[in-house]
């Protein structure tokens, strides 16, 4: 019984020892890494003429789909916002084409992009402030009015981002009439419906008849995701460290 207790005294010091300096040396160092990689991820959203040099540089995106042709267009990405867009609709029922384009006064905002900048820019600030002589003690969504002509009735259109792609879906429409025997079931605030997905705008109920959907890959945005993803491994490596100490003290076996 002594000899055991003698062992885990010896042991505890020995993880003591190792805990102390994961704290005071492992995670100033591994916090230093994590400020650099997002650094390098920032700099992926200040696109070249951006700041005081001028409005961010235009980007445009030629959208397509393999699986469909009724959807072509372009799309023009400037900094976080879609500035332009020139779409050709062929319509399913009648193979009438049709085109649309943003209005000239106005810019759809893809606030996915101004978001992942935002948190980058505030970790980054939390990194460049901290102390880095401090000892660490414990491990504790606009659609009708956007387009010029307007579109009709039956079609709306949504442009979000995902993952490393920047996406369009056209929707084809019907309207519910009041005396539908169809059981009306709202999908909810979904970024993409399928067809037979039933929603109301304004005091009217609609059903999604068609959903044609075309995109295309975002070079620099693919290059920050790779960033994010590096930087939370780090953050998780870190945190199953100390986990495992922290699992360590609360056991106690005498």
């Amino acid at each position: 019984m002594a000899t055991a207790m003698a062992a885990t005294a010896v042991e505890r010091a020995v993880l003591e020892e190792e805990f102390r300096w994961l704290l005071h040396d492992e995670v100033h160092a591994v916090l230093r890494q994590l400020q650099d990689i997002l650094k390098e991820a920032a700099l992926r959203f200040t696109l070249p003429g951006s700041g005081t040099e001028g409005p961010a540089k235009q980007e445009n995106f030629i959208l397509g789909s393999c699986g469909t042709d009724q959807v072509k267009g372009v799309l023009t990405l400037q900094g976080d916002a879609l500035s332009q867009a020139d779409v050709n609709l062929k319509m399913p029922r009648n193979n009438q084409l049709l085109h649309f384009a943003f209005r000239e006064d106005k810019q759809w905002k893809l606030q996915q992009i101004q978001d992942a900048r935002n948190h980058v820019s505030q970790a980054i600030y939390l990194l460049d402030n901290r102390d880095e002589n401090y000892q660490f003690r414990t491990g504790a969504e606009v659609l009708k009015r956007m387009f010029a002509p307007a579109l009709p009735s039956d079609v709306l259109v949504n442009v979000y981002i995902n993952l490393n792609k920047l996406c369009l879906t056209v929707y084809q429409l019907h309207a519910l009439q009041p005396n539908s025997t169809k059981n009306f079931r709202p999908s909810g605030g979904s970024v993409l419906h399928s067809p037979g997905a039933m929603f109301e705008w304004g005091s009217q109920r609609l059903e999604v008849s068609h959903v044609h959907k075309v995109e295309s890959v975002i070079p620099w945005l693919n290059d920050a995701l790779v960033f994010f993803t590096v930087s939370l491994q780090l953050c998780q490596q870190l945190k199953d460290k100390i986990s495992v100490f922290s699992s360590y003290w609360s056991y106690r076996p005498f």
